[in-house]
């Protein structure tokens, strides 16, 4: 399981794709070292068949069909076994390396975006982050997966440069330089290559954005009837990449016909050069047919350069993706820090258990609380700073008498639970969109959803429990969404639950049944909700009326109604939010009397 703090291990700072290249590497430095070995192995013995292949012509054409020749036809035939196992196992590990690198980039992706929650999408598309895992991570995976090949044929090249010097000065010189001149001429067209695929990138990433966020509004363009110039705006993008792709795959094209074409004609000088050598009597037939065979084989280790040199230009630009992403910061805590296993705070007799200094608002232990403002957004707000969701914006708020920006992140999240107005479901069966814990409890999940008076939904999938929610939620009403996710907030259990406007989408009867459920099943916990609702605010044990200036008023619900109706200021305002009228007169009419 990857874990890191602040930064990542032994990751120099973020932001230099080099860098990050080499934090991959050291997580997998043994798997990419076997495969290399294997690479190594596969590739010393090609180049060896042909030098003993000299050595035998050469054998056979001084002495005839002697031992020497069944000796060199062994080694041939040892060096063929050699050279099919290490290839099985090259090939292994060089599919192991891919895996591991690819799935550990999506995977630190992931776990990443689950720290920092929303900071992401505030600074990056979601398109974005998306093409981060869909293609980056392939991209870095591939670099790994070449690699092996690219050091292997690396090693091979020295020892090749160690036999043809050994056996002729001139022709080894004219290889060994040539080549890399070869392998040069071909990496001109590099640069440009990286600034194309650059280019396809920033229109993919644009592309998955644009598509997101069409597929998540579809609805709303329905409803408007702006579903063609969506249409027209996505088809525009995916001609960009269209175009973006058909200019990465002119220069590949080019490159990949450069390969062949360059070593192949060099192949032929060397052929030439060798025997004019080999008719003036300066090397044996058996070395110019061992110099074809190297010069044939050294083609293979150069065109594995040229793909690394490409798979690397790739890579890079997926490195500064994948730090883009890793450079958002969590706006409450540390990163890592809600990964430590943490148990609920000792809330004790602090009074009260939780506080709001910008408010001034403060939250009763054991309570059902009701925070009613005219704004419901302003005692959203407060609701949201008392969930520490920004430590900047939470500095001011007090858990248990003690500052909430200095208490363990993770003990807090399992002290404090927050569902917030606009809450999101997952795609999953209905038991793990409820029990997020994996509990196993069936009476407590069974319970949580009679509380949010969800048993319609329960009943209306085949499967029940195991019935399955599509992305979203879509298949289900928007009640029954909000119905769920307050099911799946009172399952927690949490010492302290905060829920925004719970019951907004549902009627007045379900509404009613869902305020006697909450009020009941969280007794002695406490409980804060953001309602204006006279249905729920007849459930509170208190009712805090706010406004942009802190706390106005506080009180049960018909304690504000009557003290109301005896011409408080701050309650007649209370009145006429829960009740909706503005005249005084209509006030006081509307006041219970006891």
């Amino acid at each position: 399981m990857l874990r890191y703090p602040d930064t990542l291990p032994q990751d120099p700072p973020l932001g230099k794709p080099g860098r990050f290249i080499l934090w991959i590497v050291r997580r997998q430095f043994w798997l990419l070292l076997g495969a290399t070995t294997a690479a190594a192995a596969n590739f010393i013995a090609l180049a060896l068949t042909p030098y003993l292949l000299g050595e035998a012509i050469d054998a056979g054409l001084a002495q005839g069909a002697t031992a020497a020749i069944w000796r060199y036809g062994r080694l041939l035939l040892g060096l063929g076994a050699i050279t099919a196992v290490a290839a099985a196992l090259r090939h292994i590990g060089e599919v192991a390396n891919w895996m591991r690198a690819a799935y550990t980039c999506s995977d630190i992706v992931g776990k990443h975006v689950t720290r920092t929650g929303e900071e992401v999408t505030k600074k990056l598309a979601t398109g974005e982050v998306v093409a981060t895992v869909a293609t980056d991570a392939f991209h870095m995976g591939n670099l790994m997966e070449s690699m092996p090949m690219f050091i292997g044929g690396l090693v091979s090249y020295f020892l090749i440069a160690g036999l043809l010097l050994q056996q002729s000065t001139t022709l080894g010189l004219a290889v060994l330089v040539g080549l890399p001149l070869v392998t040069a001429a071909v990496a001109l067209l590099v640069p440009p290559l990286q600034r194309r695929q650059s280019r396809h990138r920033e229109a993919t990433g644009k592309l998955t954005a644009l598509a997101s966020d069409t597929v998540s509004g579809l609805r709303v363009l329905r409803g408007i009837g702006g579903e063609d110039v969506f249409a027209a705006r996505y088809r525009d993008q995916s001609q960009a990449v269209r175009r973006a792709g058909v200019g990465v795959a002119n220069t590949q094209s080019i490159m990949a016909a450069l390969q062949v074409l360059l070593p192949g004609l060099f192949v032929v000088g060397v052929v030439r050069f060798g025997a004019r050598l080999a008719l003036g009597g300066e090397i044996t037939v058996g070395q110019l047919v061992a110099f074809y065979g190297y010069t044939a084989f050294l083609a293979e280790p150069l065109r594995q350069v040229s793909m690394f040199i490409q798979f690397l230009t790739r890579a890079l630009i997926a490195a500064r993706k994948f730090s883009a992403v890793l450079e958002v910061r969590p706006s409450a805590g540390r990163l890592g820090d809600g990964d430590d296993a943490a148990a609920p705070l000792p809330l004790g007799d602090a009074a009260p258990v939780l506080r709001d200094g910008r408010s001034g608002v403060g939250i009763t232990g054991g309570a059902f609380t009701v925070l009613v403002s005219p704004t419901p957004d302003l005692a959203g707000e407060v609701v949201r700073r008392l969930a520490r969701l920004d430590d900047t914006e939470s500095r001011d708020v007090t858990l248990a008498g003690r500052p909430i920006v200095e208490q363990p992140l993770a003990a807090v999240r399992h002290t404090v639970v927050l569902s917030d107005a606009s809450p999101q479901l997952f795609t999953g069966t209905l038991r793990h969109e409820v029990d997020v814990l994996d509990s196993g409890d069936q009476l407590r999940l069974v319970e949580a959803l009679a509380v949010a008076d969800a048993r319609d939904v329960l009943e209306s999938l085949p499967e029940g429990l195991d019935g399955e929610i599509t992305e979203k939620g879509r298949s289900l009403s928007g009640g029954q969404r909000q119905r769920v996710a307050l099911a799946r907030a009172t399952f927690t259990a949490a010492p302290v639950l905060l829920l925004v406007e719970p019951t907004s989408a549902v009627d007045a009867h379900t509404e009613r049944r869902i305020a006697a459920n909450l009020s009941r099943h969280r007794r002695g916990a406490t409980t804060v909700v953001v309602s204006a609702s006279p249905l729920v605010l007849e459930h509170a044990d208190e009712v805090v009326f706010l406004d942009a200036e802190g706390e106005r008023a506080r009180g049960t619900h018909r304690e504000l109604l009557e003290r109301a109706r005896a011409g408080d200021p701050d309650a007649i305002d209370y009145a006429r939010v829960v009740t909706r009228r503005n005249d005084t007169e209509e006030v006081h009419d509307a006041a219970p009397r006891r």
